[in-house]
């Protein structure tokens, strides 16, 4: 029999990692997954722990990681990746950027492992180009209250490409725009979870600033597909993988109030310092590249998001 794909993924109790282990389990490979669960959740690989090609390592990846045996791939999405998490995990969040980046890069060096980073639209800041195309610089704030996180990942992202040069090893950067679906926290301070809560307990959608800044929402199944279709590709990246159908957060709040709870009010409340005006990718690339663009609908991502939220967070 051919021996297993070896995968290690990083953050792999995470929203995202959890789902990532799940689609690399479905199709035979061998999974470990790292995380420090500082935010992440051993409850989103519960599922997994008995499975006899699945291991779970809780390990913090701003020390070296070191592992026996073979590795074919190293996917690093440790850090912590809401608002509210990574401001009250500043350092952490610099840290899995920084040195926890350095670290899987080495460790893919010297497996000779294909090696992908999970980037963010959130290197383009408070874009003044929209939308978003991968060649665009940004407009980042290196000193406001989200730079932790923007930094932190656009220096993930050019220490990866320096790994790529110098080393000569295989890289692959993806960059993740607004993705939703089971897994997520409850109280994580973004968009979804923070409606889809409100709508269950019947409390006030809260809309921030006059509710025009815009968002494009993916639901998490289709954003896996565009990653993986990325790792086995012979891109590089940066590759923006989101949808690009945008809307107004008024809207949005507007549409989760007609479809579950037509009486719910919507309030305003301050619009937090740099929260970027507009949000949205061109996928033109991965359209072309990887013939991938995102399939599900939002009010059916959003169903099967709140029928998981009620069910896991009455």
């Amino acid at each position: 029999m051919p021996v297993k794909k070896v995968i290690l993924i990083t953050g792999g109790a995470g929203f995202l990692g959890s789902h990532l282990c799940d689609w690399f389990i479905a199709r035979g490979f061998y999974v470990i997954a790292l995380d420090n669960l500082i935010t992440g959740s051993s409850k989103n690989i519960a599922h997994l722990l008995s499975h006899k090609h699945f291991r779970f390592m809780k390990h913090n990846i701003s020390k070296p990681v070191r592992l026996g045996g073979r590795l074919d791939y190293v996917l690093h999405f440790a850090s912590p990746a809401s608002p509210v998490d990574y401001m009250n995990h500043p350092i952490e969040t610099m840290m899995a950027g920084a040195q926890g980046t350095q670290n899987t890069l080495e460790l893919a060096r010297a497996k000779k492992a294909t090696f992908m980073l999970a980037s963010t639209s959130e290197v383009y800041g408070d874009p003044l180009e929209h939308p978003q195309k991968e060649s665009y610089w940004g407009h980042v704030n290196p000193n406001g209250p989200r730079s932790v996180y923007d930094e932190a990942k656009r220096y993930a992202e050019a220490l990866t490409l320096a790994y790529e040069k110098v080393h000569r090893i295989p890289v692959k950067i993806v960059r993740i725009f607004n993705t939703y679906g089971p897994r997520m926290q409850i109280n994580d301070g973004r968009v979804v979870p923070n409606f889809i809560d409100q709508i269950l307990h019947h409390r006030p959608l809260t809309v921030y600033g006059r509710g025009n800044q815009t968002r494009s929402f993916c639901y998490v199944d289709d954003l896996i597909k565009g990653i993986t279709k990325l790792l086995f590709s012979k891109l590089c990246g940066p590759v923006n993988i989101g949808n690009p159908r945008e809307f107004t957060i008024l809207e949005f709040a507007r549409l989760v109030r007609k479809i579950y709870n037509p009486q719910a009010k919507i309030i305003f409340l301050p619009l937090p310092p740099d929260d970027p005006r507009q949000r949205c990718p061109d996928i033109r690339l991965a359209r072309q590249k990887l013939n991938w663009e995102p399939k599900i609908p939002l009010q059916q991502g959003i169903q099967m998001t709140m029928e998981w939220f009620a069910k896991y967070h009455p």
